[in-house]
């Protein structure tokens, strides 16, 4: 897939329109969530991911954009141990939650820091208010007579409560694809997780949706970590504070949102924003 045509310099003005500007700190001003150092993985023989060294800011949302194939999801599949579930797979290198080793987790303990949603909604065949509970329910995190407050908690989080509130037990699949996707978000952050990872959560909305889920992960800044992939260069530059840009399995560059698409370093990256190739 090609990247849109992206004017540099007209980040202002697409932030602006959506948000207001904010004034913009170095990354390593910020605590880290993720540190990466010397990070490789391999599908078989197939090298994905080159010597990746990047620190990813704590409470901050943080876009990995570049050419499909180029590492992006592989890397936020790394950050709550999915890449695991893929056989034959190996990685080297660390990885840091905070202060301690991701690798030493349970995978299970993990994902209940780290959350995902995916690209496409994957609602359980259940109602509304049990896909909420479902994690909090398997890892018994509260007793039955607080879930209703943090279903109901979840939902205003994720922007659906309005939506939803009166049918609360009719079948998930019974919303449209974007109140699914959000529905989705809910069922993360039910679990209070430290991290929210989105792997190209708005590909398969309406430009509606879309714009839902832009406003919304621009709200949930400061309650937890986000990083997005997207292939959307104008989503990436509304909504993020700090950009990676990934080409062939190597992080070319890591900067503020503002300066990689108003000042990028390198020509590669800008060549990528500009729609000369990807």
């Amino acid at each position: 897939m090609a990247a849109a045509a992206f004017k540099l310099g007209d980040f202002g003005k697409v932030r602006e329109e959506r948000f207001g500007d904010e004034q913009q700190l170095s990354v390593v001003q910020h605590t880290p969530q993720f540190t990466v150092s010397d990070l490789n993985f391999y599908y078989g023989a197939f090298q994905a991911l080159h010597n990746l060294n990047m620190n990813v800011p704590q409470d901050k949302v943080t876009a990995l954009i570049g050419p499909s194939g180029c590492g992006k999801s592989t890397f936020l599949r790394i950050l709550n141990r999915m890449s695991e579930t893929v056989p034959n797979t190996r990685v080297e290198g660390k990885v840091l939650l905070g202060d301690q080793d991701l690798f030493s987790f349970h995978p299970t303990v993990l994902r209940q820091r780290v959350g995902m949603v995916f690209q496409r909604p994957n609602p359980f065949p259940k109602s509304i208010f049990d896909n909420v509970a479902y994690g909090v329910r398997i890892n018994r995190m509260l007793p039955a007579s607080q879930m209703k407050d943090r279903v109901e908690q979840s939902l205003r989080r994720a922007a659906l409560w309005e939506e939803v509130k009166d049918k609360l037990h009719v079948s998930a699949l019974s919303l449209s694809g974007g109140q699914q996707q959000r529905l989705c978000i809910a069922r993360s952050l039910a679990v209070e997780p430290e991290v929210l990872l989105l792997d190209e959560p708005c590909s398969a909305l309406d430009p509606l949706a879309t714009s839902k889920i832009e406003d919304l992960i621009f709200e949930l800044k400061g309650l937890c970590t986000i990083v997005i992939v997207t292939h959307n260069m104008l989503q990436a530059a509304r909504v993020a504070d700090y950009v990676g840009f990934f080409l062939n399995g190597k992080l070319v560059e890591f900067e503020g949102a503002r300066k990689m698409f108003m000042n990028p370093t390198n020509k590669q990256t800008e060549d990528y924003l500009t729609g000369r190739f990807g």
